[in-house]
């Protein structure tokens, strides 16, 4: 992916809805390089879709009926699971 398609995803990325920053950014900033081309194709139509709905769906009050998009979710909600609990542990 070229400089240009990247930086145009990580303002997608930012929606304005503060919940889904705090679980969007740090994903696409820590994990997307490392997705293969179809979960990146997955993240990038994640984006297109509505905010109430990404919000309903990253809280998992629903799910996407499309199976990449459910993927791709299932990962974000991981990472930003993982990442919460490594913030409070204690030192």
């Amino acid at each position: 992916m070229d400089e240009t398609a990247r930086k145009r995803l990580y303002w997608h990325s930012r929606r304005g809805m503060w919940e889904l920053d705090l679980m969007l950014m740090p994903f696409f900033e820590h994990c997307f390089d490392q997705l293969d081309a179809d979960r990146q194709q997955a993240y990038t139509a994640l984006l297109a879709e509505e905010d109430q709905d990404l919000f309903s769906w990253l809280m998992r009050r629903g799910r996407p009926m499309d199976a990449s998009l459910a993927t791709i979710v299932d990962e974000i909600i991981a990472y930003a699971e993982r990442t919460r609990t490594a913030e409070v542990r204690p030192v």
